[in-house]
């Protein structure tokens, strides 16, 4: 458990992905899909339940980085385009988290990560909390600085401060950079060094500390093989190093402050119930408040009479919810790319 209030910053397509693909099939009576609506609902709730969160943002990539593509023209080429019917519900996730009271945030040649790590670095006296699944995250663990990895099952998240990291990885938080860079990352298809799988690496951590102090100082790997593969690979572990390392810059010409960005607003209970009603998301009516399940279920009753009465159904607009609060979102560039076609599918059940 966090000891104290940490503001909350979420990652937001590795959540949405997440969900998305745990409930593989969910839709309203008309068709329209709603299983991302429903998972992403029910990890907000979960937020709010856990730690009614007075801080916090969600962050969303913006197309890739120039300087990674320089560094990288394939960086994340092997992704996938994101699925018909998560583009359908895009729009309306993003509603759903400012009813929920989160400012979005996102800017040209920053994903979402850099963004993350920029807010962190630029407060390093406040307390935060990451609700991810991307291990790239972890190299900014500290002691103000945790994850929330929602569990695989049972409810709730996992916290991975640097203890949970050690014993995950067997490196430190401020070695997972280096860690990464030998391993690779297949599915932002990054090379890694053949033949060196996360046992290996970490033990070469033990050995040198840094990859940067190995190669200053080659003999710090007893193991000659190693040794020879690690110096024949230099070009490409310090390309992946700048790869994955995370950019701590906050973007002040281009974002609001980030206090203001981290300025959490209370959930509007009621309009959370008008929008499960809407999308027909019954359990998670269930889960609101009592206010808003009352009022939420008083209106449709009201609405089932009517509709028994014209016998009739009113024609419902799918994307009612897509401008509201659009002053709210914490956005000041538009990406060229479709918002979410370079992330990848996250497997694994919702909760």
């Amino acid at each position: 458990m966090l000891q104290n209030r940490p503001a909350i910053l979420i990652d937001a397509y590795s959540q949405i992905f997440r969900v998305f693909y745990a409930i593989a099939h969910l839709s309203r009576k008309d068709g329209f899909p709603t299983n991302a609506l429903f998972g992403f609902a029910r990890l907000l709730l979960q937020i709010e339940k856990e730690y009614a969160p007075k801080a916090g943002a969600m962050f969303f990539d913006c197309g890739k980085p120039a300087f990674r593509l320089e560094l990288a023209p394939d960086y994340k080429s092997n992704r996938p385009p994101m699925p018909e019917a998560l583009k359908q519900q895009m729009p309306l996730l993003r509603n759903l988290a400012e009813l929920f009271g989160w400012n979005i945030c996102q800017c040209t040649n920053y994903e979402a990560d850099d963004l993350i790590g920029a807010a962190v670095k630029s407060d390093p006296q406040r307390q935060f909390a990451v609700i991810s699944s991307d291990k790239d995250l972890s190299q900014l663990i500290n002691e103000q600085i945790s994850m929330l990895i929602p569990a695989r099952s049972g409810g709730g998240f996992e916290v991975r401060d640097i203890e949970k990291t050690l014993e995950k990885f067997a490196v430190a938080p401020c070695q997972i950079v280096d860690y990464l860079a030998m391993l690779g990352d297949a599915s932002d298809a990054i090379d890694g060094v053949p033949g060196i799988g996360p046992k290996t690496a970490a033990g070469i951590l033990k050995d040198a500390d840094s990859l940067e102090k190995f190669f200053a100082k080659p003999e710090l790997v007893s193991n000659l093989k190693l040794r020879s593969k690690l110096q024949e690979n230099e070009a490409l572990l310090r390309r992946n190093i700048k790869l994955i390392t995370l950019r701590t810059q906050w973007p002040d010409s281009e974002l609001d402050p980030l206090e203001k960005v981290l300025q959490k607003r209370a959930p509007d209970w009621d309009a959370i119930a008008d929008f499960a009603r809407c999308y027909e998301l019954k359990s998670v009516l269930k889960e609101l408040p009592v206010a808003a399940e009352k009022k939420a279920a008083t209106d449709s009753n009201a609405a089932a009479a009517d509709t028994e009465k014209n016998n009739s159904e009113p024609a419902v607009d799918l994307f009612s919810w897509s401008s509201q609060a659009q002053s709210q979102t914490v956005q000041l560039q538009e990406s060229t790319s479709a918002p979410g076609e370079d992330s990848p599918p996250i497997q694994g059940s919702l909760f």
